[in-house]
């Protein structure tokens, strides 16, 4: 597996040959300082920095790609090793490789892509939920949206947020593809990773309003419906690094009694919630995880008084990458990678169709 080097670098043991010297081959490439090929210049955009080898005092023998720990500035990494491409295999590979590759996953010329496993922090229950490569096995075309979209739910609500920064970067890569025909790829990841804490993604809730008069919740539901609430309003706080959810279950005069409180401590009618630490109880407190499910039911008087505008999306770019790796199977070419480029394309789909729905 990857090590951690103290220095905040990853080590990555080199593979035995061919395939471990081609991967050392493909970095010092890509990474050489007197590199000016363009396109390699961009591709360093895409892939974790890379230090060099590394071997232990004690083992000098044992040979280590020393790499950037893209999961490092996270606090609650939620980490996705998806295999790219209709090919797990290279143009070398002996027929009895082929078929290994192939038995493995059948679906992956048609899919384009394979979910080798990730790892979810649920904000809910302040764990993490693993899926190993047995999972991604057993994906078919009718179950691959779900399975994608496990990775994106944080047992609270779905990170759409996290969805859509991830399409964007992978259309970069895309664009990065569609106009080299120097490399093909093969048995090549995407390393997804993005902030599963609700203390890095949360955003505040804007225009917060006490009003003598009925008006109508706006913002919320984009087909321009009148939400209506009911008398259920699930409210996540947080406490040090982990999740507590509240539930307001005695009426909403309740609910409107927190909005009050904090009301009486500002001089505006538009109040800023963000979500704090408990100790620091000085305003109600919430976060966009409160989804329309929890939102629903009847419109009861109490409600007359309390309207909320919440943002259908976050003004802060969430935290997300998403890069390249894995590059045993790279080979020089003067073609498109048309394999690749369909596993992206396949894959945006997938993501784009999670996002709509």
């Amino acid at each position: 597996g990857i090590l951690q080097h103290p220095d905040g670098t990853v080590l990555k043991q080199l593979q035995p040959p061919p395939r471990g010297p081609r991967e050392q081959e493909f970095y010092n490439k890509v990474y050489d300082s007197d590199c000016c090929d363009s396109i390699l210049l961009e591709l360093r955009e895409y892939l974790p920095k890379y230090f060099g080898i590394w071997s232990p005092p004690t083992a000098p023998n044992d040979t280590y790609l020393k790499l950037e720990d893209v999961t490092r500035k996270f606090n609650k990494p939620c980490i996705m090793d998806v295999k790219i491409g209709q090919k797990s295999y290279d143009p070398y590979a002996s027929a009895e490789k082929i078929q290994q590759q192939v038995s493995k996953y059948p679906l992956m010329e048609e899919i384009g892509f394979l979910v080798l496993g990730m790892r979810v922090y649920h904000a809910s229950s302040g764990s993490y939920e693993m899926q190993n490569q047995h999972y991604g096995r057993s994906l078919t075309k009718e179950t691959v949206k779900d399975g994608i979209s496990k990775f994106f739910h944080n047992g609270y609500c779905l990170r759409k947020d996290a969805i859509a920064a991830s399409i964007q970067k992978i259309e970069k890569i895309l664009e990065w593809f569609e106009g080299q025909k120097q490399l093909n790829f093969y048995a090549s990841s995407l390393l997804f990773v993005y902030e599963g804490s609700c203390q890095s993604t949360t955003v505040r809730l804007s225009d917060v309003t006490l009003a003598e008069k009925r008006g109508v919740p706006k913002g919320l539901l984009s087909s321009g419906d009148i939400l209506e609430y009911n008398n259920n309003i699930h409210v996540i706080n947080s406490t040090e690094n982990g999740k507590i959810e509240a539930s307001v279950s005695k009426g909403l005069s309740k609910f409107y009694a927190l909005h009050k409180k904090a009301y009486s401590k500002r001089h505006h009618s538009q109040l800023s919630l963000k979500v704090e630490n408990l100790e620091q109880d000085n305003v109600w407190k919430s976060s966009t995880c409160i989804t329309q499910e929890h939102l629903n039911g009847n419109v009861i008087p109490q409600l007359e008084k309390v309207f909320c505008h919440m943002p259908a999306e976050s003004k802060e770019r969430p935290n997300v990458e998403i890069r390249m790796i894995d590059f045993a199977h790279v080979f020089p070419s003067n073609t498109k990678d048309e394999g690749y480029i369909y596993g992206l394309k396949s894959l945006i789909t997938v993501l784009q169709n999670i996002l709509d729905s």
